[in-house]
């Protein structure tokens, strides 16, 4: 699992420290206000390897049943969030370009999330992977 130092800005792009951005989200003490903030937290649980949160935000009906992060080697050099749309209370879409690096070698991941939210909660449910 990474680590930040105190006062370190969040790996998501907000621009905001860590501690008050999706720091509070990854320990439990908040939850995602929007399905952008949702997203987010889970591009920095990436970054950190955090199964657990990644896990848990995810929808039970597509949840995969184990994640092996440990042997991911990949990089992640940031985010750029293109749109997110809320039609109703319920549903959102983020659409996204994450880069990251395997191997000394540079990709983007451009992707179009879907997300419900339930009892409250936002829950990532799938993606659809855009040109």
């Amino acid at each position: 699992m990474g680590s930040l130092k105190p006062g370190e800005l969040c790996s998501c792009g907000s621009g905001k420290p860590y501690a008050v951005c999706c720091g509070p989200l990854h320990s439990g003490e908040k939850t995602a206000s929007t399905a952008e903030a949702l997203m987010r937290s889970r591009y920095a649980a990436y970054v950190l390897k955090l199964e657990d949160y990644l896990r848990a935000t995810w929808h039970a009906s597509t949840r995969p049943s184990e994640l092996d992060l440990a042997a991911d080697d990949s990089k992640w050099l940031g985010l750029e969030v293109r749109a997110h749309v809320q039609p109703d209370e319920t549903h959102a879409t983020v659409e996204f370009v994450a880069r990251y690096r395997v191997a000394g070698r540079g990709h983007r991941l451009h992707e179009l999330s879907r997300f419900v939210r339930e009892d409250g909660r936002w829950f990532y449910v799938a993606g659809e992977f855009l040109a």
